[in-house]
């Protein structure tokens, strides 16, 4: 055995001493996490305790203004990229292009950075792999379909399409599903559950649902602020205050895990769900 076998690997994704702040407002503070690929994070907390911060963080769009992000222990890029995909509560679509374009679009952009076109077999290829993906979340009927002509689930699934065909490792999701009626909500959590079991990808997730939190995670982050000075409200940012790891009995997990929270917490996820 030499010495090369007893090198450990770094972990997946470190998050170290992180903070982000702007102007005089302390946004987040102290933040330090490790997460192992494939893992299913929910965000949760009350509004403005910086769960969407982070996500803009985890996906270059922003830099912290202390600490650092390493992916398999090399800072992560300043840039959103291939790496990284995301889905927003508001459809990400393009209107003028159809369902299979919208999504091939993603892969002739990188390959055709001039004229953001291919041709031939490349764009053949290009559609193939799109058709596939959309087929996968059940858009295979809908290929030549226009997004207005989608309802709010189905042009969320061609979001998560459009995320999906770059074959992301880390998938960002900023509330997707929290304009959806409660009936079509429940068919995407079983579509992305059915994906990310597929595909192993490390799911973050930010959620003003507990209870969606709790379904969908294989762990549930609570996002708070421990210290407030009613006299300099921006004086002190948010942490995680709970880390909670989800197991198969998750009914006994939530319960116990909810008697914990703090009440302002639960109120606050409970009515806006």
């Amino acid at each position: 055995m030499n010495d090369a076998t007893l090198v450990t690997p770094p972990p997946f994704l470190q998050v170290k001493n992180v903070w982000q702040q702007y102007g005089d407002q302390i946004v987040l503070e102290r933040l330090n996490l490790t997460f192992a690929e494939g893992e299913f994070c929910t965000l949760v907390g009350t509004s403005g305790c910086g769960k969407s911060t982070f996500l803009r963080m985890l996906l270059g769009q922003e830099a912290p203004s202390r600490g650092e992000i390493l992916l398999d222990g090399q800072p992560l890029q300043g840039e959103p990229d291939a790496s990284r995909g995301v889905v927003f509560q508001r459809y990400s679509v393009l209107p003028h292009l159809s369902v299979l374009d919208n999504v091939a679009l993603g892969l002739e952009l990188p390959r055709a950075p001039l004229f953001g076109r291919l041709f031939g077999r490349a764009k053949r290829d290009a559609r193939d792999q799109a058709a596939a993906i959309l087929n996968k979340v059940g858009l295979g009927h809908a290929l030549t379909k226009y997004p207005a002509q989608l309802s709010g689930g189905m042009q969320q699934r061609l979001a998560i399409a459009q995320a999906l065909i770059m074959k992301p490792r880390i998938l960002l999701l900023d509330e997707p599903f929290g304009a959806l009626d409660p009936g079509i909500r429940k068919d995407m959590h079983a579509l992305l559950l059915e994906l990310w079991q597929e595909t192993r990808l490390t799911v973050f997730m930010v959620t003003h649902d507990l209870s969606e939190g709790f379904t969908l995670g294989t762990r549930l982050m609570v996002f708070d602020k421990p210290r407030i000075d009613p006299d300099a409200p921006h004086a002190y940012g948010a942490r995680i205050t709970y880390d909670i790891p989800l197991n198969s009995n998750r009914l006994t997990t939530a319960r116990s895990a909810v008697e914990s929270l703090p009440e302002h917490i639960v109120h606050s996820l409970t009515s806006a769900a």
